[in-house]
């Protein structure tokens, strides 16, 4: 099985779409657990919420990466941000058997993609992504790491990542506006 995350009720057919790689497709994961940071983006959240307009497309944000073990590992790189990405938001979960690969070399675990439209097999409407996410924690299916618990490596990796995400976002006023709003101290001046 392969699932995939949206936002948006009643989809039949998954079509392709250009995402952060530049390449029209449908992603998807052949874990459950991994698909639920896609019920929201931060950064289309928090414009939203602050009132920053946007014409065009959000960029993608992936707080994510994956423990030795193969287990998703979500991580809070500001405080509260799993509350304020997913707490009360609402999606769904869309399942299909097969899938035509793309031959997209996707770098993420358990991940595949399909340069075609995918039918939907089945849909699981999740009421709340925050509290999906702390169930699949509780069952050991995936890992957070809470801002108050990153490392100092981790903190110098990020000063260094929000530097050079913003530096490289011209074009992308929404991630812009999503990082200095979030990372005041980082990107103060």
């Amino acid at each position: 099985m392969y699932y995939h995350a949206s936002p948006v009720r009643d989809i039949a057919q998954l079509r392709p779409h250009v995402s952060n790689h530049g390449v029209p497709l449908v992603y998807f994961s052949k874990k459950r657990e991994n698909v639920l940071v896609y019920l929201s983006n931060a950064i289309e959240k928090y414009c939203r919420e602050t009132g920053f307009e946007n014409d065009g497309n959000y960029q993608k944000w992936g707080p994510y990466g994956f423990d030795k073990d193969g287990r998703m590992r979500l991580e809070e790189y500001y405080p509260n941000a799993l509350i304020r990405t997913y707490k009360g938001v609402p999606g769904y979960i869309y399942c299909a058997e097969t899938i035509s690969d793309s031959g997209f070399a996707v770098q993420i675990p358990d991940a595949a993609a399909s340069s075609v439209p995918v039918d939907v097999s089945c849909a699981e409407f999740i009421p709340d992504a925050y509290e999906a996410i702390l169930q699949a924690e509780r069952e050991g299916l995936l890992s957070v790491v809470r801002y108050e618990e990153m490392t100092d490596k981790m903190k110098a990796w990020l000063e260094r990542t929000i530097r050079e995400e913003y530096a490289k976002a011209s074009e992308h006023p929404e991630y812009r506006h999503f990082l200095k709003g979030n990372f005041p101290e980082i990107l103060k001046g």
